[in-house]
């Protein structure tokens, strides 16, 4: 006789665990700042909701990325770390992984783009970290990053897709839900999702049941598309004022992170993220590069129902390019 099988797939287990949060946590202990929380009443009465903002803004390297290139660059075998390592960034990721392999003394090679935030460039050379220039739109990064790896010896540290950068960046809202106490939204920027997925694994943990909400320029709309389809989606070089969500796509380790653990994936205009940066500048006293604006486009611009919640914001770095930013002010 036919019969027709109704056992469920075995779930897979996840790549990046809560238990690997905490002990990121535990390598960065008296490393990284422990940002502080802050609030505002006009944000409050402006959002009908208490807001929580995580100021990553005022991190070692002004962004949240020293938290994964430190850990990961502390888990490096000991061979490896004499030899080195290579990285590809627009530049916060850049500026993290030459500062941490200054602290360690591994020498750190930077493959940036030619058009990358001259700031983000300058403070990476100053981290004394070799700096290789490509062309967008010509080869990849990636290629260029694995050709040198392999003719150095050196280990490549993805800025997102990469066990202990994950984890180390989901240190940022372990230490906001231990500081601000349960929430029923987290807003978190993203680009190739490493502090998205970090981030919800921390919140999955430590407060259940808030929502977890990613936040991508419009143009960059990738992680949305692929949240929505369950397929993964790319996007070459989008064009928008946040450089450091630039990224093609999720990551083979983000992905499935984004898709178990986040709620919903929204997306704001360069302008709303414009306007959402210059009010934390002007009203709240922060300097928040575009990028580090996502979070908060996304609630000021009601991408989400809040009224009445306690909510969670990432801001996710500061380092912003004065000189290209006038010209909007």
């Amino acid at each position: 006789m036919l019969t027709t099988s109704t056992a469920r797939p075995v779930p897979q287990p996840l790549p990046v665990t809560y238990d690997d949060v905490a002990a990121a946590a535990r390598t960065l202990t008296d490393r990284c700042h422990r940002t502080p929380v802050v609030t505002s009443r006009l944000v409050d009465e402006r959002c009908g909701a208490r807001v929580f903002f995580k100021c990553e803004n005022l991190q070692r390297c002004g962004a949240f990325k020293f938290r994964g290139a430190y850990n990961a660059l502390t888990r490096l075998p000991a061979g490896q770390k004499q030899r080195g390592v290579v990285a590809y960034s627009s530049g916060n990721h850049a500026q993290a992984v030459a500062h941490a392999g200054q602290l360690l003394r591994i020498p750190v090679l930077i493959v940036i783009p030619r058009d990358a935030p001259p700031v983000k460039v300058e403070a990476a050379r100053g981290y004394g970290a070799e700096i290789v220039f490509y062309e967008r739109g010509g080869e990849s990064r990636e290629a260029i990053a694995e050709r040198l790896a392999h003719e150095r010896g050196l280990a490549v540290i993805s800025s997102y897709d990469h066990p202990h950068i994950v984890a180390g960046q989901g240190t940022a809202a372990k230490e906001l839900i231990e500081d601000a106490g349960p929430l029923d939204f987290l807003f978190v920027p993203c680009g190739g999702g490493g502090l998205l997925s970090g981030s919800a694994i921390a919140a999955r943990a430590l407060a259940p049941s808030s929502r977890v909400v990613g936040v991508e320029p419009a143009a960059g709309d990738d992680a949305a598309r692929s949240f929505r389809s369950r397929t993964l989606h790319t996007v070459v070089n989008p064009d928008t004022i946040a450089d450091g969500a630039r990224t093609s796509s999720l990551g083979k380790i983000t992905f499935p992170l984004v898709l178990e653990l986040v709620s919903d994936m929204v997306t704001v205009t360069d302008r709303e993220l414009l306007s959402a940066m210059f009010y934390l500048w002007e009203r709240l006293k922060l300097v928040v590069e575009p990028t580090g604006a996502l979070g908060a486009a996304g609630l000021f611009e009601g991408k989400a129902a809040v009224r009445g919640a306690r909510i969670g914001v990432i801001l996710s770095g500061g380092n912003a390019d004065f000189r290209q930013l006038a010209r909007f002010l």
